[in-house]
């Protein structure tokens, strides 16, 4: 037998390590979320690849007078309009379905006048995420192909949430971003891929970021509720139509009003 055996005071040190972590994990409570209850069959969303998006963000503040707080985690909420075989009506995919990508949260320190500060720390993560439904002309109709909410029809999208562990000492405000590849945007653009060639396409560029729809956050608050933060190579994706600059992580100031990006923060 090739198992390392642990001596006693081996063995002590070890629980308490994991004490110690139990520990920290019980004690993380929400401090900002404006996550729909219960949650939607999907959300409306902001769309990567067909806005030549690459991160797109939102300033947060936290609930309670705490001046800084360690070890966050943030929850994200996607919507994947991704077919397994097929495209819109013709849509097919089997169900529990997924694709893995990887998917990056970023949290940044607010700058001067709201400006994008500088980084504080980020993950990525490999998230197994599903394929939306195929299409069930009996049941979707007359639901339109954009359809958002709770009803009983059948929905186009398929929201799912993720959480990100991190490890950082956060501030009272901060701009949390989401981050990803598509086959023509993002750090490292895929390019040409075989599954550029098929109806359904490259699952990655159906894959959008939730947004609240008007409802604000119901635990902390929003610091500029009508701006978001933007990586776009497109300027008409901008609110200035991209006179402030395109290709960068910037604040966007004017039209984001009720459609801030979904995110659920928790902190020890």
């Amino acid at each position: 037998m090739s198992g390392r055996i642990l001596k006693p005071v081996e063995v002590v040190l070890a629980a308490l390590a994991i004490l110690a972590l139990s520990a920290s994990v019980a004690g993380a409570s929400t401090i900002y979320t404006n996550a729909p209850k219960p949650k939607p069959k999907n959300t409306v969303s902001q769309a990567f690849e067909a806005t030549s998006t690459s991160e797109l963000g939102g300033a947060v503040a936290f609930a309670g007078s705490a001046p800084k707080r360690t070890n966050p985690s943030v929850t994200i909420v996607l919507s994947s309009w991704a077919c397994q075989e097929g495209a819109g009506t013709g849509c097919k995919t089997t169900p529990g379905a997924k694709f893995t990508w990887p998917v990056t949260v970023k949290l940044y320190n607010v700058g001067p006048e709201g400006a994008v500060g500088s980084p504080i720390t980020e993950s990525t993560k490999s998230l197994s995420i599903p394929y939306r439904p195929s299409a069930n002309n009996k049941l979707c109709t007359p639901n339109e192909e954009g359809a958002v909410g709770y009803s009983k029809e059948c929905f186009h999208g398929k929201e799912a949430a993720f959480t990100f562990p991190l490890t950082a000492t956060i501030p009272n405000e901060m701009i949390v971003s989401v981050a990803y590849n598509t086959s023509d945007f993002g750090a490292t653009p895929q390019g040409p891929q075989p599954c550029n060639s098929t109806p359904a396409g490259c699952p990655y560029d159906s894959l959008n970021v939730g947004l609240e729809e008007g409802a604000g956050a119901t635990l902390g608050n929003q610091p500029r509720p009508d701006d978001a933060y933007l990586n776009s190579t497109w300027g008409g994706a901008y609110c200035d139509g991209g006179t402030g600059g395109t290709g960068t992580f910037r604040l966007d100031s004017g039209c984001w009003t009720g459609y801030q990006p979904l995110f659920t923060v928790k902190a020890s």
